[in-house]
């Protein structure tokens, strides 16, 4: 896998690693926001990316790729692409995340679980959850960064590119010189019609 620093690069040359006040998917507050949707858009960084952390991957045995939306949804698909598999979303129905627009798990499916970033885990638990409701087997889950420095409980294992340990502060609980600085979400979860 492509050490931190090279990850970082990455996301610095796309302009995507934000340095501010942001308020995070999970509700927490950081110094840093990795802004994931700029380093996919580019097709081929994105290939380059993945591409480094599908050897770690392959051994899974994963029948599909299922991301949660909307983050999840293009780094899922370069991961499933590379992999040779089908790549699926789910998305927030009435606070739930759900299959929708056709798709499909059979019962005993092995799915990979693919997020973009990883804070908590809480979306990723709950993709999990969604596709073992459908009956699949969840065998693992992956992102680009997992900024939990390892501490995130998805309840199986997380093939992380890089694993980095970025503060979070509870709203509550903010460092002065954070406080001083306006919040700003830059996340998808609370948009309208979310």
């Amino acid at each position: 896998m492509a050490p931190n620093d090279e990850v970082l690069a990455e996301f610095r040359a796309a302009g995507a690693l934000l340095e501010g006040h942001f308020i995070l998917t999970s509700g927490l507050r950081s110094p840093y926001y990795m802004q994931c949707a700029r380093v996919l858009m580019d097709p081929a960084r994105a290939a380059r990316l993945v591409a480094s952390l599908v050897p770690h991957l392959e051994g899974l045995g994963a029948d599909l790729v299922v991301s949660p939306a909307l983050g999840g949804i293009v780094f899922g698909y370069e991961v499933a692409r590379q992999l040779g598999l089908p790549s699926l979303f789910v998305e927030r129905v009435e606070g739930r995340f759900a299959l929708r627009r056709c798709f499909a798990i059979e019962p005993g499916q092995r799915v990979l679980v693919a997020e973009d970033v990883v804070t908590t885990g809480l979306s990723t638990r709950e993709c999990a959850e969604c596709c073992r409701e459908l009956g699949a087997e969840v065998v693992a889950a992956c992102c680009l960064v997992d900024r939990s420095g390892g501490r995130a409980d998805i309840g199986v294992p997380l093939v992380a590119l890089a694993t980095l340990d970025i503060p979070t502060y509870p709203a509550d609980a903010l460092p002065p010189e954070l406080a001083a600085i306006p919040a700003v979400k830059p996340g998808s979860r609370g948009l309208p019609g979310r």
